[in-house]
């Protein structure tokens, strides 16, 4: 679906090569996490320095989410009714990660969720929203309410290979006070255009110099086949770094579904939309209904990457990947409002799920996401440390500006002034459930009156906005990176598996060292 991973930069490290891994301090993942007895979190061990040659802006966080679908960051988005709609899912892929839009919502809303993201950014958007003459400026405001832009393209049948006939911008519309004019009462008929064949670069050249927000590209009939945006031009400047298909140049979108029946019609649409990787949201996903609705998907959809899940064995895992699994969500229980391990005895220390699964998810080639457990820049770097590919995030992002909901202000601890906070919860809570993600947890039926809490609701601190926050994270993922010796996600992973990669337990004593400690008071600042 888009590039492969380039090869890092070429550098050399200063020390011989028969003297870098002379002495193996520590362990190595091998003898660590291959004890059938004991499970390890995140906080249990830590890793220890490499040989640093390179700096920090060197480092690659390239890496893939699926088989074939390539991010520039590790990074993924929860698919939770608080953390991920399209607001949340651009600004991940503009930042080069991915977001997966939930469907605790209708098919049609989350359709359009999935709409706002690959119509965010394009380079030649060649299915535009369009009306006709004879459509109203009602038509032209419900376009710009659903979608969040205007620069509508009119032609003569209201769709495309049609005659242009004019355009229609916010300021043809703004001061009209009966919505029911005909657009061609009030539209733009005086157009700069360019002709089919036009480059992106030629295209982009063109705006500048007439100033233009958008600009039609048509046939040697004068019907309209394309559009370029002004907009698309800043994006490209401002996010360079932007996780995007090869083919339309459109930001990447993931979505997920459940395993009913219904839901192979949601796919449908959503396939439709245009997304790029659908994940199956279970909380066990070694179930018959999730194999079956993945043989379904490679059958009707076989250009779709599938991520399957959640597991925690590698049994677990190699039933799926043997369905067709493009893709492996981990983690079982570990997530900070998730209470699956407490309430059904059931799931596995996350550092240790991570390791076991994506060890044998490495000899079939399918990329695995480290899915909870994830509170600190710490914990992503360990988790990529065991073999993950990605790391999905739903604490961490809960709270930020582009998560869905509505903030609060609550007294500061101490009574020091107030804090704004956003509601998060579990997809397993009951407020969830009640919402629609009793699918996700086996739990609709005769006895969907009696629902079993796998999550709770809470709430999270604000945490400003993702555009300040994913380059901290990006920028600080780097440094850890750097500091083990490795200058990409995927030398990182063949270290790992070389035992070159060194790690250490740590006691209760050395968790304690290693965090904050011996102050009277202390404030942590991005």
């Amino acid at each position: 679906m888009n590039s492969t991973i380039p090869a890092p930069k070429k550098l050399q490290p200063v020390v011989p090569a028969d003297e870098l891994f002379k002495y193996q301090d520590g362990a190595s993942a091998k003898d660590l996490f291959n004890s059938g007895a004991t499970g390890y979190a995140y906080n249990d061990f830590v890793m220890l320095p490499g040989h640093i040659y390179f700096g920090a802006d060197d480092v690659s966080l390239e890496t893939k989410v699926s088989r074939n679908v390539t991010l520039r960051a590790p990074f993924v988005s929860s698919p939770m009714d608080t953390v991920t709609e399209s607001d949340m899912a651009i600004h991940m892929a503009l930042f080069g990660g991915i977001g997966v839009v939930h469907y605790n919502n209708t098919v049609r809303e989350q359709k359009r969720e999935v709409d706002r993201v690959k119509r965010y950014e394009n380079g030649f958007i060649t299915d535009p929203k369009t009306l006709s003459p004879r459509d109203t400026v009602a038509d032209a405001l419900e376009i710009k309410k659903r979608y969040g832009f205007m620069g509508i393209p009119i032609t003569s049948s209201g769709g495309m290979e049609s005659k242009l006939c004019g355009i229609v911008t916010t300021r043809d519309v703004e001061f009209v006070k009966d919505v029911t004019t005909p657009l061609q009462d009030v539209m733009t008929t005086e157009l700069v255009t360019a002709n089919q064949g036009t480059t992106l670069e030629q295209a982009y050249n063109i705006i500048k110099k007439a100033k233009k927000g958008k600009l039609p590209i048509i046939n040697e009939r004068g019907e309209l086949v394309g559009l370029v945006a002004r907009t698309d031009i800043l994006k490209n400047r401002d996010y360079p770094n932007s996780a995007k298909d090869a083919k339309r140049k459109r930001l990447l979108c993931g979505a997920a579904i459940g395993t009913r029946k219904e839901d192979r019609d949601r796919l449908d649409t959503l396939a439709e939309a245009g997304i790029d990787v659908v994940v199956l949201d279970s909380s066990q996903g070694d179930s018959m209904f999730q194999l079956d609705m993945l043989r379904w998907i490679k059958t009707a959809h076989p250009g779709l990457d599938v991520i399957a899940g959640n597991v925690v064995t590698q049994n677990q895992a190699a039933h799926l990947i043997a369905a067709g699994a493009d893709g492996l969500r981990v983690g079982m229980g570990c997530g900070s409002i998730c209470t699956t391990q407490e309430v059904m005895a059931c799931g596995r220390p996350q550092a240790t799920a991570v390791y076991r699964v994506a060890k044998l998810a490495a000899e079939h080639g399918v990329p695995v996401i480290a899915d909870g457990g994830v509170s600190s820049v710490g914990h992503i770097i360990k988790g990529l440390a065991l073999g993950a590919s990605s790391v999905m995030m739903g604490s961490m992002l809960a709270g930020t500006q582009e998560s869905p909901g509505e903030y609060v202000y609550r007294s500061a601890p101490g009574g020091d002034g107030t804090v704004r906070y956003k509601k998060y919860r579990g997809m397993g809570s009951v407020a969830a459930m009640k919402a629609g993600s009793a699918v996700r947890y086996f739990a609709e039926g005769e006895n969907e009156r009696i629902r079993v809490a796998q999550g709770v609701t809470g709430s999270v601190a604000d945490k400003g906005s993702l555009k300040r926050y994913l380059p901290y994270l990006t920028t600080a993922v780097k440094h850890g990176l750097q500091d083990m010796g490795v200058m990409s996600v995927a030398q990182m992973h063949e270290y790992m598996r070389a035992d070159n990669l060194r790690f250490q337990v740590r006691t209760p004593a050395a968790q304690a060292e290693g965090g904050v400690h011996s102050l009277a008071s202390w404030d942590r600042e991005h």
